[in-house]
């Protein structure tokens, strides 16, 4: 009987993979067939079987424990060992920056801002990849990454951040994991969770820049609200099919917020989202990374940000328009009456 039992217990993993069933799934209708198998031994063999049975049971726990922890020290270690770089090692990391130091508008005053910069990204999805990348590449010093979702199959044609390996992983910690294989100077805070009323206000108290990326309106407007009583700037991008727009909404330097511009959220059907009206695979790494451009630009005090300016992207046909947003003194969130 135990054969048999170890035969259909191949049979249901094999069937099971090629089904794509998750490893979860696969283990626990074993786990089921291992119970219903020894019951049935012990009824129609007697007790007398049933050691053999509980070796079979230890030993299945034993390699099933092995093969977890194997996994979580490959996940960890990476597929080869890599070089460990410690924050001492300044000449590198002074290295890895100059062609930013070289710039005149950055220099190296401006990459030591970046460096002792605190950036929160709202959403680790298509607009927050591409922009975490480049800011870690950028030499931020911190950056806090808050996200509730796993990466899923769909998600990799325009997640870049995300890996195939990576599918089922909270999306913070798989994130998390690419920066630091990009640049072990950044400190990562990975936040797996919803953004809420209760938990915003702290949250963003620990930072001095917000880049919100995500594609729910009831975020959206709790990210401005919370960054507009902060009096903390806020770049916000949006995409949708083959359009994308991004502005830097900023009251406390007399630019609209994002309620200014957009003082209710759009009519159901009208904003479809990434699954209902599909997306173009590389139009959030474009707008994701102005949204990388900008920050650089409002951290270092280079240039010219887009405060009181929306930046509109149509992919389709090669064209880009700026437009002038303004402040709204009837606004609900940064008007008058509003912080009378």
């Amino acid at each position: 009987m135990i054969y048999l039992f170890l035969a259909l217990a191949l049979a249901l993993w094999l069937m099971g993979r090629a089904m794509n069933v998750p490893r979860a799934a696969r283990m626990l209708m074993i786990a089921l067939l291992y119970a219903g198998f020894s019951a049935l031994a012990v009824v129609t063999e007697g007790t007398e079987n049933a050691r053999e049975w509980l070796a079979v049971g230890i030993a299945a726990a034993l390699v099933w424990v092995y093969s977890r922890a194997l996994g979580r020290l490959r996940t960890r270690m990476g597929a080869e060992p890599q070089p460990q770089i410690t924050p001492k090692d300044s000449s590198v990391e002074l290295d890895r920056n100059a062609r930013h130091i070289v710039l005149r508008e950055i220099g190296g005053p401006g990459q030591k801002r970046l460096k002792n910069a605190r950036v929160l990204v709202v959403g680790a999805g298509g607009l927050g990849s591409p922009a975490l990348q480049y800011l870690a590449a950028a030499g931020i010093g911190t950056i806090g990454i808050i996200d509730h979702d796993v990466v899923d199959n769909s998600n990799l044609q325009r997640q870049v951040i995300h890996t195939d390996a990576r599918i089922g992983m909270p999306k913070v910690f798989s994130a998390e994991q690419a920066i630091q294989a990009q640049n072990p100077f950044v400190a990562v805070r990975p936040y797996s969770r919803a953004l809420t009323a209760d938990i915003a206000p702290g949250l963003f108290d620990d930072y001095d820049l917000i880049l919100d990326g995500t594609d729910d309106p009831d975020t959206r407007y709790l990210v401005n609200e919370t960054a507009v009583r902060a009096k903390l700037p806020l770049i916000s991008a949006a995409i949708s099919q083959w359009e994308g727009q991004i502005s830097i909404f900023d009251p406390s330097r007399d630019a609209p917020c994002y309620a200014c511009v957009f003082p209710k959220a759009a009519a159901p059907g009208l904003a479809p989202s990434c699954a209902e009206g599909g997306v173009l695979g590389p139009l959030p790494g474009v707008l994701g990374t102005m949204m990388a451009v900008e920050a650089v630009k409002l951290l270092a005090g280079a240039g010219q940000p887009l405060l009181g300016r929306m930046l509109i992207y149509d992919a389709l046909y090669a064209e880009t328009r700026a437009i002038t947003v303004n402040r709204r003194a009837d606004c609900a969130v940064c008007g008058n009456a509003s912080l009378a």
